[in-house]
């Protein structure tokens, strides 16, 4: 775990315009939550939709944020030109790869395929024990209802594990992240929660 003066999060979350107002609230109060109680935001570097309603909202409340961007991304002008740091990288699997590297947790904001597959890779390595960050969905207008089924499912018809579900927590709101990240059960997996793969 990082120190209290090098407390990094990553955070998935949509490029999109088009949505409700009440999600681009949620992703600006995030990310004044996580500024004001010293976290530094790593994300997909984006100046648009929820992405930049987040990085504006922290930077606005003081805080540290890293876009971690591909090169093709950025010349089409999707970066955001004015937070702490803006990281060029090759390709999405590098980006997806540095995102979650040394940070504390993943936290996903709703959004399209690519946050949902974010989402999904970054459960299936923690998983496999590749990864142990914690990872929060913030479930904004019951956003994730149907993700949270669809892995209900999933142990239901015994894919996986009912252990599994201390791999992931879900919250309301966004002023609930400090306690999640706080208080998000451990995951050390063993040999038996490779079982069901």
């Amino acid at each position: 775990m990082n120190s209290e003066n090098n407390k990094r999060v990553c955070v998935f979350c949509a490029s999109s315009s088009q949505c409700d107002q009440i999600y681009f609230e949620a992703a600006d109060e995030l990310g004044k939550q996580l500024a004001i109680n010293g976290y530094t935001i790593v994300y997909g570097g984006g100046g648009v939709g929820l992405m930049g309603a987040l990085a504006d909202g922290a930077m606005s409340a003081g805080g540290k944020v890293v876009g971690i961007i591909p090169k093709f991304m950025d010349e089409l002008e999707w970066g955001h030109k004015g937070i702490t740091e803006l990281r060029l990288v090759e390709d999405i699997h590098e980006r997806k790869r540095l995102l979650i590297e040394q940070v504390e947790a993943i936290i996903a904001l709703p959004g399209g395929c690519g946050t949902f597959e974010e989402l999904f890779e970054a459960l299936t390595l923690k998983r496999l024990g590749l990864h142990f960050n914690k990872i929060i969905m913030i479930n904004t207008k019951g956003y994730f209802n149907s993700c949270i089924d669809l892995l209900e499912l999933s142990i239901k018809e015994k894919f996986m594990d009912p252990r599994h579900r201390l791999m992931w927590t879900v919250i309301e709101e966004p002023r609930q992240i400090i306690d999640a990240i706080n208080n998000a059960p451990g995951w050390f997996p063993d040999a038996q929660s490779f079982a069901t793969i």
